[in-house]
């Protein structure tokens, strides 16, 4: 399935601040933690609880938010399919982006070790 334009521009646009609280709620439904999540974002971005307490509070866009972040080289290894969307056929930078982080979420949740989250095993 291919992204639009018009997507794209949606998931470039929305506030990461928007997002973070059902990512939140994701994972503590599933019995994980806070400090997980933050792990898998830190690993993803390259920021720490700080930064990303920051970036929260001056509700950047996903644009911005990825703009600033130092993504793990490995992050190419995050593959498969996410709200219907296959991560590698991705184009859009942001959008893939934005999907790579919603797959670690979806897999943390899922009860998926850590290790294998963090692709440190691959």
């Amino acid at each position: 399935m291919k992204t639009t334009p018009e997507h794209d521009e949606r998931m470039a646009k929305m506030t990461f601040a928007s997002v973070y609280p059902h990512y939140i709620n994701k994972v503590e439904r599933k019995d994980r933690t806070v400090e997980e999540l933050h792990e898998v974002i830190e690993w993803l971005t390259g920021f720490d609880d700080k930064k990303l307490q920051e970036l929260i509070e001056e509700k950047v866009t996903f644009e911005t938010f990825f703009a600033k972040a130092q993504m793990n080289p490995n992050a190419n290894l995050i593959k498969g399919v996410i709200c219907g969307y296959r991560i590698e056929d991705i184009e859009n930078p942001v959008t893939r982006q934005v999907r790579y982080l919603d797959k670690l979420v979806d897999e943390l949740a899922k009860g998926r070790k850590m290790e294998k989250i963090l692709r440190s095993a691959q």
